[in-house]
């Protein structure tokens, strides 16, 4: 009954319903409309007809600007692909410049042959190559042997000089090459480059730079480290993090290895730096685990040379200056403590390597020699002046007690470590304190 009450009830207001008129209100019933008013709309003023004509030009275009595809194409087709593909800087000039060469070589054989095309010779670019705290003590060492490689073909040193020195790399600025550039910029903003290999140096290494401003330290430290991973991650770059042996604090194993971690003070003065660093190899691991990026982690002991900061806190450069300015060695504590000094190129050397090897790290690059400080004022003194005094002072927060690296794992996995003793490498660094704290002082005998 509910059925046919439903149907019946349908019917009755279906036979309600007037009939559709005509436009003259006639009786007649209205003519149905079209169901499609997309197809009206097609159909209707001859839209139809030049929509085809529209696909038949550009048809015709297309095929007009393809390539022939026959065995007797022209030279002069083939030397017009070259000169598009050089414009887009995928074919080499030599290319472009031989009118009458038609192919080009392949780099492997596994890229396919597109018919009608010239095969694409894809040379290797050269190696760009960044450097934050390029302009400092260490950074500047490195910029020197980067470029004297011959398959870099640039070096971009980023500085923003609160450590770092435009001495350190004035010779290079003043020889007028073309591969070397400074941008004064500090990592704490992000910045845009094009580089294949990026060495992040960019960081106040001494304890009277580090302590001076805190807060800058450990921003440079995390918010700088982001910046750079996040280029590194942008452009596909190799990320090489130059972490310290600070983050040992002061250490409960002796030698340091790899795989220990630690014992560092979170709340102290040096904490600023040590800490720093620790979160920077964090934030380095993570972004090799999650996204994906190459990186390398060295951890950098004492290093002593040419170019070092004077007076800035650090024992070698503080001995060095004393002792050459007849003032007495100060040496903090009961002098037992004990570091261990490798020269700059020895490092210098270890980090090339490690970037350019296949291991992450982290890797101890350090020299295993172990002096007492009362050790090392011994060789300053027997360098520069036998009578020189010490004096010493109360020691700092947080110095650690004993440093030595162990590494085992550089020499077996880089094929690397330190070849120059502290005998040898010390004077190179008195010749060079001598001439920037005495300059035109100094007697043409002395420095000799």
């Amino acid at each position: 009954m509910a059925s046919s009450e439903l149907t019946y009830r349908g019917q009755q207001h279906d036979a309600q319903q007037p009939a559709p008129l005509d436009d003259n209100n006639n009786n007649k019933p209205r003519k149905p409309t079209m169901p499609m008013p997309a197809l009206r709309y097609v159909l209707g003023e001859q839209r139809l007809a030049f929509a085809m004509a529209g696909m038949a030009l550009a048809t015709l275009f297309f095929l007009l600007l393809s390539p022939s595809s026959t065995p007797h194409s022209s030279t002069t087709a083939a030397v017009s692909n070259v000169a598009h593909l050089a414009a887009v800087g995928l074919a080499s000039h030599h290319s472009l410049s031989g009118a009458t060469t038609t192919r080009m070589p392949m780099p492997t054989s596994a890229w396919p042959r597109l018919p009608g095309r010239v095969p694409l010779a894809l040379k290797r670019k050269g190696l760009r190559v960044l450097v934050t705290g390029g302009a400092g003590f260490v950074g500047s060492h490195l910029v020197d042997r980067l470029l004297s490689r011959p398959e870099v073909t640039s070096v971009i040193v980023v500085d923003n000089f609160f450590t770092g020195q435009k001495s350190n790399v004035a010779h290079h600025v003043a020889s007028g090459d073309p591969r070397f550039e400074l941008i004064r910029h500090d990592v704490v903003e992000p910045i845009l480059l094009e580089v294949d290999q990026i060495y992040h140096l960019a960081c106040p290494a001494s304890p009277v730079h580090y302590k001076f401003n805190p807060v800058k330290t450990i921003k440079t430290n995390v918010v700088g480290t982001l910046n750079m991973l996040g280029l590194a991650k942008r452009v596909g770059a190799r990320f090489l993090l130059t972490s310290t042996s600070e983050v040992y604090g002061d250490p409960l194993q002796h030698p340091q290895v790899e795989t220990y971690w630690g014992n560092v003070n979170p709340i102290g003065v040096r904490s600023c730096y040590d800490e720093g660093k620790r979160t920077a190899e964090t934030l380095t691991m993570d972004y090799h685990r999650g996204a994906n990026l190459e990186v390398r982690i060295a951890r950098i002991f004492n290093t002593y040379g040419p170019r070092m900061c004077i007076d800035d806190g650090r024992v070698v450069s503080n001995f060095v200056a004393q002792a050459l300015r007849k003032e007495p060695l100060t040496v903090y504590g009961d002098g037992k403590q004990t570091r261990s000094f490798q020269y700059v190129s020895d490092l210098v050397e270890g980090l090339i390597k490690l970037m350019e090897g296949e291991h992450v790290g982290p890797f101890n690059l350090g020299n295993p020699g172990e002096f007492t400080m009362l050790e090392l004022a011994k060789v300053v003194q027997d360098v520069i002046d036998p009578n020189a005094r010490i004096e010493f002072r109360p020691n700092t927060a947080d110095d650690p007690h004993k440093r030595k690296p162990d590494i085992t794992r550089a020499k077996d996995l880089l094929g690397w470590e330190p070849k120059v003793p502290l005998a040898k490498g010390l004077p190179l660094m008195v010749n060079d304190f001598r001439s920037r704290i005495f300059g035109d002082q100094i007697k043409p005998d002395a420095a000799n």
